[in-house]
C-alpha cells in the first residue's frame, strides 16, 4: 500500500513533477470528493480517474516438495493534472527455504490494454487480470517468476464498513480487501517451474490524495489457520508517534467487524537495522485484540526484506513475509500475513512517482 505521494512541507509550497517536465502547485491536484460514494463491483474493481490508485497482492506460496515462498505484486496508477496516466509496478519473492530475498521494478507511462475485463493492466509482460471473480498475476524477474490464479472464497472486505477508509485526520481513500485468495499456478525458480498451491491477499486502494510531510505507516495483513483475517494499520508523525489506527476484522463467514485505535495493541518485540539503507525497523511484534480474544506474535521469516523503490516510486520500505502464531480464546492458533513499514529510511526522493 505504498502511497504514490510527494513529500514536502505544505500543499502549497509543493510542486508535483507531470509527464513532459512540467510542474504544478500540488494544491491545485488535490480534489477530495465531499461526500465518498458506494463502491460498486465488478466495476470499481478496476481503475479510475483519481490522483492515485493500486492493486496490491500479497500471498504464500508451497510446492509440492514442501519449498515456501512469499509474493508481492502491485501495480500503482498515477493521473496527474489531465495527462495521461503513469504507472509503476513491484515485484519480490521471499525464499524462505534458501532465506533470501528478491525483488524488481518497472515503470510505464504508455496506455493499456482495452479489455471488456474489470481489470486489466500490463507493464511489459508484467500482467494483471481479473474478471471480478478470478485474478491472474504473470511477473518475472532473474532467477524467480510467478504465474497464479487467485480465486476469492469471501466477498470483499469493506474497510472502514463503507469502503471510504480514513488513515489520518481528514485524509482517506476508498480501500478494500480481498483477504482470502486461494492461489494455483506455478513459481519458477532458476528456469525450472514448480507447481503451487497456496494463499493471498489484495488490496484495491484508490482516491484524490497525496501525502506530504514526514512520517509513514504500518499495516498488517494477518490470515489465521482458523480462516479469521485481519488488516490492521497505524499512521505515524514525523517522531514516529502513532496518530492514527484502525483495523477490520474478518470472520470465518466473511462477516466484518471494524477496529478502533482503541480496539487493538500492537507493540514491537525487536528491530533491524538495514545495511542497505541504514533504516532501523521494528521487527517483530506482539499484537492483541481482547474483543475477539486474540494475542498473536509475529515473527518475520527473513529479516531483511527491504526495498528501494526510489527509481519506480521514489520510497525505501520494508514489506515481508511474516509467520503468526497466538492464543484465540485458550486455544493455539498459527497464521501467515505480510507486514509493510515505510516512513523508516531517510534517505527517500522528495518526490515521488509516477
Amino acid at each position: 500500500m505504498i502511497l504514490l505521494a510527494a513529500c514536502g512541507t505544505s500543499n502549497a509550497q509543493l510542486e508535483v513533477a507531470t509527464p513532459g517536465g512540467a510542474a504544478r502547485p500540488a494544491a491545485q491536484l488535490l480534489t477530495p470528493r465531499a461526500t465518498p460514494g458506494p463502491v460498486n463491483f465488478p466495476v470499481d474493481d478496476g481503475p479510475h480517474n483519481d490522483l492515485t490508485e493500486w492493486w496490491y497482492y500479497t500471498g504464500h506460496l508451497t510446492t509440492a516438495d514442501g519449498k515456501q515462498y512469499g509474493f508481492e505484486f502491485v501495480i500503482f496508477q498515477g493521473n496527474r493534472a489531465g495527462f495521461p496516466p503513469t504507472y509503476a509496478a513491484h515485484f519480490a519473492v521471499t525464499d524462505v527455504t534458501t532465506g533470501q530475498f528478491h525483488y524488481d521494478q518497472r515503470t510505464q507511462s504508455d496506455g493499456q490494454p482495452r479489455s471488456s475485463q474489470p481489470i486489466d493492466l500490463a507493464l511489459g509482460d508484467w500482467t494483471l487480470k481479473g474478471d471480478g471473480v478470478n485474478d491472474r498475476i504473470s511477473a518475472s524477474m532473474p532467477g524467480y517468476a510467478i504465474d497464479l490464479t487467485l480465486a476469492s472464497s469471501k466477498p470483499p472486505a469493506l474497510h472502514n464498513g463503507s469502503g471510504y477508509f480514513e488513515w489520518a485526520p481528514a485524509t482517506g481513500s476508498y480501500y478494500y480487501s480481498r483477504t482470502a485468495m486461494t492461489a494455483t499456478g506455478t513459481i519458477t525458480t532458476d528456469g525450472a517451474p514448480h507447481d503451487i498451491t497456496g494463499q493471498a491477499w489484495m488490496d484495491h486502494q484508490w482516491g484524490n490524495f497525496l501525502l506530504f510531510g514526514g512520517g509513514g505507516w504500518d499495516w498488517y495483513a494477518i490470515q489465521l489457520s482458523s480462516n479469521e483475517q485481519i488488516m490492521l494499520w497505524h499512521s505515524r508523525d514525523s517522531e514516529n508517534n502513532v496518530i492514527f489506527g484502525s483495523g477490520t476484522y474478518v470472520a470465518a463467514d466473511g462477516t466484518t467487524r471494524q477496529l478502533g485505535l482503541s480496539d487493538f495493541t500492537i507493540d514491537p518485540t525487536g528491530s533491524w537495522r538495514s545495511a542497505h539503507s541504514g533504516a532501523t525497523y521494528p521487527s517483530g511484534w506482539k499484537i492483541s485484540i481482547p474483543s475477539q480474544h486474540l494475542i498473536l506474535t509475529i515473527d518475520p521469516v527473513i529479516k531483511d526484506q527491504e526495498l528501494d523503490t526510489r527509481p519506480s516510486t521514489g520510497v525505501i520500505y520494508w514489506e515481508g513475509d511474516v509467520s503468526i502464531k497466538g492464543d484465540e480464546n485458550g486455544s493455539a492458533i498459527t497464521g501467515q500475513g505480510y507486514v509493510e513499514l515505510t516512513g523508516y529510511a531517510t534517505n527517500q526522493s522528495s518526490t515521488s512517482a509516477p
